[in-house]
């Protein structure tokens, strides 16, 4: 398993419902960072398309009209360009069912270095996004040569801290956060202290690209990085900002590709803490599945 990895992670302005340029401008942007040696690219939440809502009905929706299967044309196009520098690209778009015409969902489209494309379906729909796409219902891990790595998108990532430490306790050492955080108080909070809250507890790296300037009517200010953990003398795991710059620090919101060189290993720092490796006074982690399987079975039957 390989520990070293150049990955980018863009600061990505969608112009709201053109997606013929959208696609033109990622196309371009894999390819120039292909040419600089990337081997994993990340754009944001529905960069394909535009993330904002507009009145009207669901089947109207600009992003439900746009909406294409994955395997499909936009990733099709991202495939001449993954093959031929061997990387992979992650991208938001709305996502058509291929067994139910109108069904659409807010996916990230994974695009792998032979071509192949896949999805993950956001989990956890935020503001408007119900009005036009459904929640998906599965995680979504992939094989690399760097080990499982997660996809996750936006409020999967910043309020519902399960799915990233699934991710972990399955071996990833990094999750791909597809997302929009706009300028709103609560969405930059909740990126701000999320990302490398999650990256301390779970000892795994987080590359986040968010949107950047105006969409239809939001402003969305950048802040796309990878955050992981840092071994240091007062103490290992400590989070550290390894690519690009968090949320609300100067010079977040300049569009581009923001990309860097990262130590997956990094990762094994603080396993003095034995969060998913043997603790020896017990012979078994302290990560205990089966216990709070039995906590979330009270917590569904409570519900019921």
């Amino acid at each position: 398993m390989r520990d070293i990895l150049n990955i980018a992670v863009v600061n990505f302005h969608a112009f709201w419902g053109d997606k013929r340029r959208n696609l033109q401008r990622i196309v371009e942007y894999t390819e120039a960072a292909g040419k600089r040696g990337a081997e994993m690219i990340v754009f944001p939440e529905t960069a394909l398309t535009g993330y904002d809502d507009a009145p009207g009905e669901r089947a109207d929706k600009m992003q439900t009209l746009a909406a294409e299967t994955i395997p499909g044309p936009a990733t099709e196009a991202v495939a001449k360009i993954t093959r031929q520098f061997g990387m992979y690209a992650v991208f938001g778009m709305p996502e058509r069912s291929r067994t139910d015409k109108e069904t659409v969902y807010n996916s990230a489209a994974i695009v792998s270095p032979d071509g192949s494309a896949r999805s993950y379906r956001k989990m956890h729909l935020s503001a408007s996004e119900g009005q036009w796409s459904r929640p998906g219902d599965q995680p979504c891990l992939l094989d690399t040569p760097w080990g499982p790595v997660g996809v996750s998108i936006c409020y999967d990532t910043y309020c519902f801290p399960e799915l990233l430490r699934y991710y972990r306790a399955k071996g990833a050492r990094l999750c791909l956060n597809v997302t929009a955080c706009s300028e709103l108080e609560c969405q930059r909070v909740a990126a701000r202290l999320s990302i490398p809250s999650s990256a301390y507890v779970n000892y795994m790296f987080i590359a986040s690209a968010n949107l950047c300037g105006r969409d239809r009517s939001s402003w969305f200010h950048g802040g796309s990085c990878v955050v992981g953990p840092m071994e240091n003398r007062r103490g290992a795991g400590e989070p550290y900002v390894y690519v690009g710059k968090m949320f609300d620090t100067p010079g977040s919101d300049i569009p581009g590709v923001l990309m860097g060189t990262v130590d997956l290993s990094n990762t094994e720092s603080g396993t003095e803490i034995p969060l998913f490796q043997v603790n020896p006074a017990f012979g078994r982690p302290d990560y205990k599945p089966e216990i709070y399987r039995r906590m979330l079975d009270d917590v569904i039957a409570s519900q019921q």
